[in-house]
């Protein structure tokens, strides 16, 4: 008889931000939940990133405004060290032009701070299990304010051209905000199909998350701010 497997591993997680209240408000609802454990913390960038090379969390939650070396540059150092936590950046509007910049860093998304308790704990578990925190809606958004489109350049063109036809067609749909089970409605194909397509992308592309996948989109010229 095959034994029954055991309890999953909790997902480590780091909380940085400047103000310690906001580190210890953050531990409290963290901490009271099954599943996850805080395995450190820390008030600046340089802190962040010592915290992380020590305890390899699966999930930074990083600030962006912080003394000496900000949560963009935490998370810019953090991702071209390999580490593999995942980063999810809080920040206080979501007007923020600060985070379109800690997406190119390597950040899988953003939260607000005034996010309700429960909201905080979906999304870590959300972009822990490899998902981007953008919603369609704040996708569209933050891309819309904050992308300045480059010309594509020889480099974006050959990343493009390694993808197959249909493989563009799903990553046009992922960069207009739109979900796994929307895309296979429009395509006309399963959710398990269109997974698989984003998996390849992924893999293609290099890049971690859907949300790294929606800067290549945007930044190779595949798609323009506006496009819906």
């Amino acid at each position: 008889m095959t034994p029954a497997p055991g309890p999953a591993s909790p997902i480590r997680v780091v909380v940085a931000d400047d103000q310690s209240l906001v580190r210890a408000g953050l531990r409290l609802i963290l901490e009271s939940e099954p599943g996850i454990a805080v395995v450190g913390e820390a008030e600046d960038g340089d802190e962040a990133v010592s915290s992380c090379l020590e305890t390899d969390p699966d999930v930074v939650l990083m600030d962006i405004r912080m003394p000496g070396l900000d949560g963009i540059g935490a998370t810019r150092r953090l991702y071209d060290t390999g580490a593999r936590a995942r980063v999810l950046v809080l920040t206080t509007f979501d007007a923020d032009a600060y985070v379109y910049a800690a997406l190119r860093a390597g950040a899988s998304g953003f939260l607000l701070k005034t996010a309700p308790p429960d909201r905080l704990v979906d999304a870590i578990r959300q972009v822990h299990a490899g998902d981007s925190l953008l919603a369609p809606s704040i996708t569209r958004r933050l891309i819309e304010d904050f992308v300045h489109r480059p010309a594509p350049g020889e480099a974006s063109r050959a990343m493009l051209a390694a993808l197959t036809e249909r493989e563009v067609d799903v990553l046009r749909r992922i960069a207009c905000g739109l979900t796994n089970q929307q895309i296979a409605a429009d395509l006309f194909v399963s959710e398990a199909t269109v997974k698989t397509h984003v998996n390849r992308i992924r893999s293609k592309l290099r890049v971690r998350d859907r949300a790294q996948a929606v800067i290549a989109a945007y930044e190779s010229g595949l798609v323009r701010p506006g496009t819906h």
